[in-house]
């Protein structure tokens, strides 16, 4: 079983920067898609970004491209989300998830559905 542990979240102005992380237990982290997620009070939760098992992939929802980057260190089973020029609607708790499919070498996933394993979230709040 594989547990993800969000943390960076925080209060930020308008403009600010955050660096969430998501640390993962077990062995499976490496071959693993990773994702972030994201969901505002009274909406659906919505795709933010994703990278694949070795980091040479990325994926990114268009209102985070440019602003927003997906990184991950596979040695120590992490994977962060550097977020600049922050804006009041990325206010959200903000989720880390992880694929059970190893090795995937296509798009890396932006759909709920394909991850199997999800954190407890972090707030982000941003002040205008």
């Amino acid at each position: 079983q594989v547990q993800l542990v969000e943390s960076g979240g925080g209060l930020v102005q308008a403009g600010g920067s955050l660096r969430l992380s998501c640390a993962a237990s077990g062995r499976t982290f490496s071959s693993s898609t990773m994702g972030w997620f994201r969901q505002a009070p009274g909406k659906e939760r919505e795709f933010v970004a994703a990278i694949s098992w070795g980091g040479g992939s990325t994926n990114y929802a268009d209102s985070v491209k440019g602003r927003f980057t997906i990184s991950r260190d596979n040695a120590k089973n992490t994977v962060y989300l550097r977020m600049n020029s922050l804006k009041p609607e990325d206010t959200a708790v903000y989720y880390c998830a992880g694929s059970k499919t190893p090795y995937y070498d296509g798009k890396p996933y932006s759909t709920q559905r394909s991850y199997d394993y999800w954190g407890q979230g972090t707030q982000v709040t941003v002040s205008s």
